[in-house]
């Protein structure tokens, strides 16, 4: 039975460009991210990303930094700065960690910027006039202490449905539903543990009914996502409401209406405004190339596909709430209207969201201590080995545990044993008897040559086919299974054996070139930093695998505010297809080679495990002593505290 070939693929094959957008979940700026992070929404989007471009299509892959909102605020006070210095902060911290990781952002940039603000009031007043947000009233919590609205997710009580302890404000995540915080059981404050008040107060609401009807027709056009994906985000239509889209808050981009864009205690809801970043981040990208309309062939374009990668915790944002924005946008809800000047725009193709990953067992969680830092992690091994793990362990369709133990046998068998000997060892045996690629004829290939060579060709297929299903582990474990091939093949031919034959080691060791060049390009995507290396350590010259770089720049709207993007140079030369074999060149200089990975010793899981259990009591002190402060100055002030509070 013949494979089904997708669109993408058939394009690519034709030699038609396609537009690809990936749009990646925008980190959180109030704390340095962690790799249960990017293990959802970086290191997948990536090797997507950089798949789309070897195929040739023209990819857009924008992100940044999510600055508004209430735990800034939190955070911000915690610390002792105002919200935009923790904002500043700590969005220059994760975009050099993520730099470093080589994800390949054509542009990260954050929520704080002017053109993000334009963009979110565009959106807004479209759809208010649309009729799609419309203004009410509702119960709010307020902190005590502060005066503040505490967000959904920073109280916790007991699920009114099931009964679960534990829930969140926004939802529990036993039984899946969502919740309102009023209707909590015995709620909490997760900052400091005291008793919320709620009190009725004006805001803007999202009509989600109105848009229910257009929402749920599109999500079942949606065609092979991952089943909890759609599962999940088919059943958030079971009962939908309402949705306040502003808060009682100074933190955040103002409300653009009459007597609400200058009040300093209104601002738009974080969640409303974050998931308008991926346009607006498009728009900043094509201003910043000097053509402000480009953004439009990834945005109003139908024909282009829109990837949203994320962690599960997201599903709801962007199954429900961008779409649900976009359709009221383009006045295609039960109220009718039209587009504003941004154009109709693309409702998402797919929400790639994947499952948690855990720590030792332990849930992750930075106040408490259970972290493993990007920064720390890639400050001792290397990048492609952290990024190797994530993709062959990660959580892609199911909950996955990172052990150091794994992490350790991982590199050491896979990367450094199969792998990175394999090129070692084929380029040590060039360097020697030839110091170039040798010189064939096509006749001089044996059958054993010829299946080889036919493998690894045919696993840009079968790769590719994976990847483009967002079945990465997969494509990775295919991918080291033809390393496996190559590694069998070496070891028949024996070609440290063939001096005396020296026609038969020039097609032996052409073939096995060939074929670590093939596996090479196959692993490109998950391993860029690397595959670098081994293209150099054949003879390549030039960039065979871009990498992304920092770069400080000015606001486009306001020269006095700078900031730190991700960006990078990644579009192919004009007809180039890399996906696909690359025929090694004969004569092409070999050098003496170095090796491309670093074996850990097993000794690192006993010494990472103890630096665990040292970091995590410290931090656990340290919360603690804050919490403990946190309750005695809220009791000297009178304020109710539950006694069971912690903070997260």
């Amino acid at each position: 039975m013949k494979k089904a070939v997708s669109l993408s693929v058939l394009l690519g094959i034709i030699g038609l460009m396609s537009h690809v957008l990936v749009a990646v979940a925008w980190p959180y700026a109030n704390g340095p991210r962690h790799i249960g992070h990017v293990a959802g929404f970086g290191v997948p989007s990536d090797v997507y990303a950089r798949y789309e471009r070897m195929k040739g299509n023209d990819v857009l892959m924008v992100s940044g930094t999510d600055e508004h909102g209430t735990p800034i605020l939190v955070q911000a006070d915690a610390e002792g700065v105002s919200a935009q210095e923790l904002a500043d902060r700590y969005n220059r911290v994760i975009a050099q960690d993520l730099c470093n990781l080589g994800l390949s952002y054509d542009l990260f940039t954050r929520t704080t910027t002017k053109n993000h603000e334009k963009v979110v009031q565009d959106m807004f007043k479209q759809c208010l006039k649309n009729g799609y947000i419309y203004q009410g009233t509702q119960m709010v919590a307020i902190s005590p202490s502060n005066g503040r609205t505490l967000p959904d997710r920073y109280i916790e009580g007991t699920c009114p449905l099931c009964g679960y302890d534990g829930a969140r404000g926004d939802q529990c995540d036993n039984c899946g539903n969502e919740l309102d915080s009023i209707d909590l059981i015995n709620p909490r404050s997760k900052i400091n543990g005291e008793i919320p008040r709620f009190e009725e107060t004006d805001h803007y609401f999202l009509d989600l009914p109105a848009l229910a009807e257009a929402n749920l027709a599109w999500l079942k056009t949606r065609k092979n996502w991952r089943t909890n994906v759609i599962n999940f985000s088919l059943g958030l239509f079971d009962e939908v409401k309402p949705r306040a889209i502003t808060r009682d808050i100074n933190w955040g981009i103002p409300i653009p209406v009459d007597g609400w864009v200058d009040n300093p205690d209104k601002k738009l809801y974080v969640w409303f405004d974050a998931v308008i970043g991926y346009l607006s981040a498009s728009i900043e990208w094509a201003r910043r190339q000097g053509d402000p309309d480009l953004w439009r062939q990834w945005w109003n374009d139908p024909e282009s596909p829109a990837y949203y990668f994320m962690g599960k915790d997201n599903i709801t944002f962007h199954s429900q709430i961008w779409p649900s924005e976009i359709l009221a946008y383009n006045g295609e809800g039960s109220k009718g209207g039209e587009p504003g000047g941004l154009g109709r725009l693309n409702l998402p193709t797919e929400v790639v969201a994947s499952e948690f990953l855990s720590m030792e067992g332990k849930k992750f969680s930075s106040s408490r201590g259970i972290v493993i830092y990007v920064k720390d992690i890639l400050s001792r091994y290397q990048v492609d080995a952290v990024r190797y793990y994530i993709s062959i362990a990660g959580p892609e369709t199911s909950d996955s545990d990172f052990t150091w133990s794994e992490f350790v046998r991982h590199n050491n068998e896979e990367l450094v044993s199969s792998w990175g000997n394999l090129v070692n060892r084929v380029a040590v045996l060039l360097y020697k008897n030839f110091g170039q690629i040798p010189q064939i004829e096509l006749t001089a290939l044996e059958d054993m040559d010829r299946d080889l060579l036919k493998t690894t060709e045919e696993g840009f297929h079968t790769v590719g086919s994976l990847i483009e299903s967002h079945r990465q582990k997969a494509a990775l474990t295919e991918a080291m299974h033809i390393v496996q091939e190559i590694n069998r093949y070496v070891s028949a031919t024996e070609p440290w054996k063939l001096k005396d034959n020296p026609e038969r080691l020039a097609a032996v060791l052409h073939t096995a070139a060939q074929a670590v060049m093939d596996a090479n390009t196959l692993l490109a995507p998950f391993l860029p930093h690397s595959a670098q290396k081994v293209y150099e350590t054949l003879g390549g010259k030039g960039t065979f695998s871009p990498l992304p770089h920092l770069e400080d720049v000015q606001d486009l709207d306001n020269p006095d505010f700078t900031y730190p993007i991700i960006t990078g140079t990644y579009k192919l030369g004009e007809n180039v297809r890399p996906w696909k074999r690359q025929e090694i060149t004969a004569g092409t200089i070999i050098a003496k080679p170095s090796p491309i990975f670093q074996k850990i010793p097993v000794e690192a899981v006993q010494e990472e495990l103890d630096r665990f259990q040292r970091e995590l009591a410290a931090r656990q002190e340290k919360e603690a002593a804050r919490l403990e402060t946190e309750k005695k100055k809220i009791a000297e002030e009178g304020e109710p505290i539950a006694k069971d509070g912690e903070s997260e």
